[in-house]
């Protein structure tokens, strides 16, 4: 849906009752030493959740087409093992640093640490044992007419190579409206650095029906950060104006895919960190809007955060298998990870990722549904 002039598409209101449903527990499975993972299901306001424990992963989440028709719009898996050994991040709760940090190190007042490197020489989604592979606690909770969880853990100083134990809080609500919430906390006792994040993988049209490359996308950010050969950023942003990169007015995913862009060759297509006009904000503003033109759905997105990690399904292969028995392609799904901005512990000019003793990180995402 095209934006009206100087804001975001809003779509037609929402399209979800006011019915609500206590969160329901059961053993999704084991981990090789015995651990039990459990899978919550929350339902309300017409959108059904269902989370792991393990690696605070939503393994589904099911809204309705403009006809009432529900389907599962994340990729992921019917069973724990995948998850484990070969995804591609579905679903997870991504931490302690979200998208890469360049060569696996960082200085922070003098003193250098190196991390675990996962990609390459760098360290992606907090390295090799990052949030997506632990087992977090889970409360469920039920608040006037919303439900939600509330999932806890605590990284103990130097793992992955970061400093500090970090006490981690990540709420997700169901809200009445149907809107799905994540709200993050963290606090330190040792200066660290923090950037979480969602790693949903959207197809609108149903996980397992193809391309995503029909969708439109509008995203409200004039500029994008370029990055090296290492999918790393080079430290400056640039002017999207004229570029594949250009999405402040819809347009289909896939209407510049194979534009030949130095930028496009390097991530196989989009990968990038969107510099969001609106910058850090106390409160979620609106920032990206997706829609599925077939089934009529539409997923707003916003946050507090000042960017987002656009990523187009680029190394799907065709290896892995969903619920729905069907492969997963290249561009078979997309991210919008919201965040602050890749390897910032090593780039001054962008917006600081440290978090100090006394102080409360706070990060604030919105996923609204409508058709």
């Amino acid at each position: 849906m095209t934006a009206p002039e100087g804001g975001l598409a809003e779509g037609r209101g929402p399209l979800f009752d006011e019915s609500g449903a206590s969160p329901v527990k059961e053993l999704f499975g084991k981990l090789a030493d015995g651990t039990e993972i459990h899978r919550w299901s929350l339902e309300n306001g017409g959108t059904r959740l269902r989370v792991l424990s393990y690696g605070g992963i939503v393994q589904s989440l099911e809204i309705p087409d403009a006809e009432g028709r529900y389907a599962n719009v994340s990729l992921g898996f019917d069973t724990i093992e995948p998850y484990v050994s070969e995804s591609p991040y579905f679903g997870a709760l991504i931490g302690r640093y979200g998208n890469r940090i360049g060569e696996g190190r960082f200085t922070l007042d003098g003193e250098t640490y190196a991390l675990s490197v996962n990609d390459g020489g760098n360290s992606l989604h907090g390295g090799v044992g990052g949030f997506d592979k632990v087992v977090w606690e889970v409360e469920p909770f039920e608040r006037d007419s919303d439900v939600g969880l509330c999932l806890t853990y605590t990284s103990p100083d130097g793992e992955m190579g970061f400093p500090g134990t970090l006490a981690v809080k990540v709420t997700y609500t169901l809200t009445s409206r149907g809107d799905w919430r994540i709200d993050y906390e963290a606090t330190t006792d040792r200066a660290t650095v923090v950037n979480l994040t969602s790693h949903v993988y959207w197809n609108l049209a149903g996980e397992g029906s193809g391309s995503v490359h029909h969708h439109e996308l509008e995203i409200a950010a004039g500029r994008y950060t370029p990055v090296d050969a290492r999918l790393i950023p080079t430290g400056e942003p640039a002017e999207v104006a004229g570029t594949p990169f250009d999405f402040r007015r819809a347009k289909p995913v896939g209407a510049d895919l194979r534009h030949a862009d130095q930028q496009l060759l390097y991530a196989k297509g989009f990968d990038h960190n969107w510099v969001l006009d609106k910058g850090a904000t106390a409160e979620p503003e609106k920032v990206a809007v997706l829609r599925d033109p077939g089934s009529g759905r539409m997923l707003m997105v916003s946050t507090t955060e000042p960017g987002l990690q656009f990523y187009s399904g680029n190394f799907l292969d065709g290896t892995l298998v969903g619920p729905s028995g069907r492969t997963y392609r290249q561009g078979d799904a997309l991210c919008l990870e919201t965040q602050h901005f890749p390897d910032s512990p090593n780039k001054p000019s962008f917006p600081s990722t440290v978090l100090r003793p006394g102080q409360t990180y706070r990060s604030t995402t919105v996923h609204s549904f409508t058709c």
